[in-house]
């Protein structure tokens, strides 16, 4: 099973987002210098992701993004689901064609542990991990690192 780039920056773009978006419209520059990520390659996730109606874009002088929902209404899965991104640990995609059109001898195994991992992603939203002492922490040296541009 693979979570691959674009599922994790996802997250941590929209995490960002909501830790700095307290005083409006938050830039993608903005989240690609806190998060040593491309400004086009957020854009890309961005436009998916306000497809997925999780931010929302506000044109014009001061423009950048804002979720579209309260963080407790936003969880990792449908981050994840937002930006196309697939947590499948079968060998078959989810469907039943691991051996030439038949499941092979693991595969309630691993579709089992989807669903777990489903379920764990579903049950963590933008809100919790906002109240994680971690993730302060990183955001606050983030943002001294900006502050002090370094």
């Amino acid at each position: 099973m693979k979570l691959t780039t674009k599922g994790r920056y996802a997250v941590t773009a929209v995490l960002d987002l909501a830790l700095h978006s307290d005083c409006g419209p938050v830039a993608l520059a903005e989240i690609a210098e806190r998060q040593n990520l491309s400004v086009s390659y957020l854009e890309q996730l961005f436009s998916k992701l306000r497809r997925g109606s999780i931010v929302k874009a506000v044109k014009g002088p001061g423009g950048g993004y804002l979720l579209n929902r309260p963080t407790d209404q936003i969880n990792m899965s449908e981050l994840i689901d937002a930006v196309e991104e697939r947590v499948d640990a079968t060998k078959c995609g989810g469907g039943t064609d691991c051996q030439r059109g038949l499941i092979c001898l693991t595969h309630t195994l691993w579709q089992d542990l989807n669903t777990q991992v489903h379920g764990f992603l579903k049950s963590v939203t933008i809100a919790s991990l906002m109240t994680e002492k971690t993730v302060l922490d990183v955001a606050s040296r983030q943002d001294n690192r900006v502050r002090q541009g370094l």
